[in-house]
């Protein structure tokens, strides 16, 4: 195998692949990142049996073949080798070439037929939707996912298409993120819980553009992504997600609307008397035109109030406040309507067209002096 590109098409394609290299595997060829150009086209792609990527990078066959090199050494090569054309060669003894300019780098890979490819996936039936909906949508959810629960189904997120709506769900136990999105067709009805890491790393590798478009395949144990010269392959979490209909009431004892981007800073600030690790909420009273936020910790405390305009009965509430904030910094209206029952029922964030829902659970508190 034999094959020129310039530096910058090689960084790319690696920093897509290697998102679905493991850290740590008892397979080492899954360490590795598997260059084909055995097709005409010249293809990387990194699997680690239940995260699959390839992407095709631009550039110059000059013999077809393949062969797969240890993801740390190349990526770590690749970055360092001057701004110029690289050559990238192999042999029948699978010593691996890698000149640029002046520099030679010579490697040991591995025969590409050890290589696990990524699983075939029937293209039947696809969403579309663009890079940008998409990267948006997930960056409103993925934090609602929980980390090392022990329910796997919390460590995904629900998409579920109906005709001509996509929604996606997260929760983690204290919180959930419901995101809908219109799409420009109908569609057959469609339930799946995609992992929160596939979702992670597509979300880097998605562009901002409104232009360019997501295609989107469910089978029964996987789930396809294509854009643009890129493939994401990804196992399910099998099994029934959590019924949250029930969970989502229209009832309310008091509604208020504020500005988003000043309730934000204002708990922003108030955080600065939390240390890491510290369990400190911050207690909202609310009044007529007037919401208080105070918060109380080692290092001191903090109050401060903020004009809203308010609906129903006064009311003291205790929160997490990051779940707060990660709420607030991906809604992009300039107010939020926020619905609440009592100081111990859950709380309704939602922006002005109710296409982002978030509901988060209270917190006990003392009250601050």
């Amino acid at each position: 195998m034999k094959f020129v590109c310039s530096k910058s098409n090689l960084v790319t394609g690696l920093q897509i692949v290697s998102k679905a290299v493991p850290s740590k595997t008892t397979m080492s060829v899954l360490e590795c990142i598997l260059v084909d150009a055995t097709e005409g086209i010249i293809k990387f792609i990194a699997n680690d049996m239940e995260l699959g990527i390839q992407t095709v990078v631009e550039g110059n066959i000059i013999e077809r073949g393949f062969i797969a090199i240890d993801a740390k050494i190349f990526v770590d090569i690749v970055r360092k080798l001057p701004d110029n054309d690289v050559t990238i060669e192999s042999d029948s003894s699978n010593k691996v070439t890698i000149s640029c300019g002046k520099a030679k780098f010579n490697l040991i890979g591995r025969k590409g037929d050890d290589f696990t490819y990524l699983p075939a996936i029937e293209k039947i039936d696809g969403v579309s939707v663009s890079q940008f909906t998409l990267r948006n949508v997930i960056q409103q959810t993925i934090f609602s996912i929980a980390e090392n629960d022990a329910n796997k189904m919390m460590g995904g997120e629900l998409f579920e298409v109906d005709g001509d709506n996509l929604k996606l769900v997260s929760l983690d136990g204290h919180r959930i993120s419901i995101r809908r999105v219109k799409l420009s067709g109908s569609y057959p009805s469609k339930k799946v819980i995609v992992p929160g890491k596939t979702l992670g790393e597509i979300s880097k590798i998605l562009s901002d553009s409104t232009e360019k478009q997501v295609d989107i395949y469910f089978t029964d144990k996987h789930v396809l992504f294509e854009f643009e010269n890129t493939t994401v392959v990804s196992r399910l979490i099998e099994g029934e997600y959590f019924s949250i209909d029930q969970m989502l009431s229209s009832d309310y004892e008091t509604k208020m609307t504020i500005n988003r981007k000043e309730f934000l800073e204002c708990i922003d600030r108030a955080t600065l008397l939390v240390k890491e690790g510290d369990k400190k909420p911050v207690i909202v009273s609310v009044t007529d035109g007037t919401m208080e936020l105070k918060i109380n910790s080692t290092i001191g405390s903090m109050d401060e109030v903020i004009d809203i305009e308010k609906q129903g009965k006064d009311l003291m509430i205790g929160f997490n406040p990051k779940f707060l904030i990660d709420a607030l910094r991906v809604i992009e209206d300039e107010t939020v309507d926020i619905y609440l029952v009592n100081p111990k029922a859950p709380c309704f964030i939602r922006d002005k067209d109710g296409a982002y829902i978030y509901l988060v659970l209270p917190v006990n508190f003392t009250t601050v002096d």
